[in-house]
């Protein structure tokens, strides 16, 4: 199933997503986060009824527009974006033929970058000339818990939605620890909506960026370095995931400082982002 966070009326609302009769059917929950922690419960009271709106009359907002903590954020994990990354220039402290690492590189982004699709990314040109994307398939979790084995991981997983994990280049290089090249509001497109683990092989699927219709990003993900299991099991170490929490699990090849010169975003710009059963995410940037 799908599941979205959407405005219509002037309420913000959880529904059941018909993407191939374009509708939305509302569900009886306060909010995202709420739907999920509540799902067993929830569940069996879900129908597609009369009560649908048609998506064309609603603004879709991020599956989970108010996160309550932190986006956990996977780098480097595909090679192919590694070795692009240590050789652009903008990774601070890069080693020649150290470009793969020996454990995850986890930083966060702020709940306050969350934007929806369609919604306008800043591009903040007080702050930043070098603005980056990064398609990421994204994790929610589903059942918290603390020390998680990864034998186990698949079971705390609810669903998985997309993430552009929008960078400041030179603030990520200055500054060397990455957070505050990804912190800038509005750096956090989320959407279309949520699927649900049933419905998606997370080992096998397309991640495709398109930057005003050229392809510039297309990877699958069986070759993520640290798979989705062993993400959960290193982040859940010592620390509880909750209910609602996201996983963004890293990048492909094909970003902007990947090119020679860097293509960089710019007001007036259109990033659209699609991997295999999520739909599509699309913001422009200004």
């Amino acid at each position: 199933m799908k599941f979205a966070t959407f405005r219509h009326g002037g309420r913000e609302q959880v529904g059941l997503v018909d993407s191939e009769a374009e509708r939305v059917y509302p569900v009886d929950a306060a909010d995202m986060v709420e739907l999920i922690a509540r799902y067993d419960e929830i569940a069996p009271k879900i129908r597609m009824n009369g009560n649908a709106v048609e998506l064309s009359q609603v603004e879709l907002l991020a599956p989970i527009p108010h996160p309550r903590r932190n986006i956990f954020c996977v780098g480097k994990n595909y090679r192919d974006h590694a070795r692009e990354f240590a050789s652009s220039g903008y990774e601070a402290g890069a080693v020649k033929g150290a470009e793969i690492d020996d454990y995850p590189a986890v930083f966060t982004k702020p709940a306050t970058c969350v934007v929806g699709p369609g919604a306008t990314v800043d591009t903040h040109p007080k702050v930043t000339s070098a603005v980056d994307y990064e398609v990421e398939l994204t994790i929610v979790i589903g059942k918290g818990g603390r020390d998680i084995a990864r034998e186990h991981a698949l079971e705390h997983i609810f669903g998985y939605t997309i993430i552009n994990d929008v960078t400041a280049r030179d603030r990520q290089k200055n500054h060397r620890q990455w957070f505050l090249g990804k912190a800038l509001d509005t750096f956090c497109p989320m959407g279309p909506w949520i699927t649900t683990a049933d419905e998606v092989d997370a080992a096998n699927l397309q991640v495709r960026t398109w930057v005003n219709g050229e392809l510039r990003q297309d990877a699958n993900t069986r070759d993520l370095i640290f798979d989705i299991p062993g993400l959960i099991e290193t982040i859940s170490a010592g620390t509880t995931l909750e209910p609602g929490d996201l996983i963004a699990t890293g990048t492909p090849a094909g970003v902007g400082l990947g090119f020679s010169p860097p293509k960089f975003l710019k007001a007036g710009d259109n990033v659209t982002m699609s991997i295999t059963g999520l739909g599509t995410l699309s913001n422009p940037f200004a």
